[in-house]
C-alpha cells in the first residue's frame, strides 16, 4: 500500500526562484526513481515556503530514495537554499475510516 511523504521546506526569500529552478532541474530524477507514484510541488501564498507531496509505492523506496540523495550530495546542497530545518512527515493509509 502506498505511502505519503509531506517535505515542507523554509526557502530564503531571495533565493525562492533560484530554488525553483534547482527543483526543475532535480524532480525529473525523483519522479523516474523505483517506487515514486508521483510528486506535486506547491507554494505557500504569502511566504517563501514550499511543499513537495511524494506518494511511494512503499516507504522503503522513499528511504532508498533519500539515502541516494544524501550520497550523491543532493541534501547538502539544499542546505544554501533554507531558512530553517526541513519538515518531514510520513503518512500510511488508514484505510478502515
Amino acid at each position: 500500500m502506498s505511502v505519503l511523504v509531506n517535505l515542507e521546506i523554509p526557502v530564503k526569500e531571495d533565493r525562492l526562484e533560484e530554488f525553483f529552478d534547482y527543483l526543475r532541474e532535480i524532480l525529473f530524477d525523483t519522479r523516474a526513481y523505483e517506487g515514486c507514484i508521483s510528486l506535486n510541488t506547491y507554494h505557500e501564498s504569502g511566504t517563501s515556503t514550499v511543499l513537495l507531496i511524494e506518494e511511494w509505492e512503499r516507504i522503503e523506496n522513499q528511504e532508498s530514495y533519500m539515502q541516494w540523495r544524501t550520497e550523491t550530495g543532493m541534501v547538502e546542497a539544499l542546505s544554501k537554499f533554507l531558512n530553517g530545518d526541513l519538515i518531514v512527515k510520513k503518512y500510511a493509509p488508514k484505510t478502515d475510516v
